[in-house]
């Protein structure tokens, strides 16, 4: 008696999971996601982000200046602006999680500051800081992310923060 009850229960079981996508599968494919973004990025192969990033694309950040990104295109030009002065910068991704249609990311940004940065002229100097993001995934594309970092610890690193003190001229 208890082979039938449990039979046809193990029947619907793979019924069902032949008609449906793994959970551990999409998840997977959210990961690569995200790593093909950062590979991209770290590339600059700006021409390629349409390939893992929706063109309704929002980037939220309380560590960035200015207005939040809320478009590929913007965030192409956003991109631009710190390859600008971060000309050798690079993402070293040391944790990824996925779960539903969120990837997080715990990573590592280098760069040396050879360009401006705002008001703060070209520096020089290196900065080695770790970070976090946020992205939110829909049908195999970027379309939400929200990253933060140290601002104050790269500041400094930059030689920036604190601010220099005034001078008596």
């Amino acid at each position: 008696m208890r082979r039938f009850v449990f039979f046809p229960l193990m029947a619907t079981l793979v019924v069902v999971a032949g008609c449906t996508m793994d959970p551990d599968d999409e998840l997977v494919k959210n990961k690569e996601v995200v790593k093909r973004f950062i590979e991209i990025s770290n590339d600059a192969n700006w021409d390629q982000l349409s390939d893992v990033v929706a063109g309704d694309f929002r980037r939220h950040s309380a560590a960035t200046a200015g207005e939040p990104v809320r478009s590929l295109e913007e965030f192409i030009a956003l991109q631009r602006g710190f390859m600008t002065t971060f000309p050798d910068q690079h993402v070293r991704l040391d944790q990824i999680i996925a779960e539903s249609d969120y990837v997080a990311i715990r990573a590592t940004y280098t760069g040396t500051q050879s360009g401006p940065m705002g008001d703060f002229p070209a520096s020089g100097n290196k900065v080695d800081g770790p970070f976090i993001a946020f992205f939110r995934i829909e049908s195999g594309k970027i379309v939400e992310l929200w990253v933060e970092w140290d601002n104050v610890d790269m500041l400094t690193q930059l030689g920036i923060f604190p601010p220099p003190e005034p001078s008596n001229e």
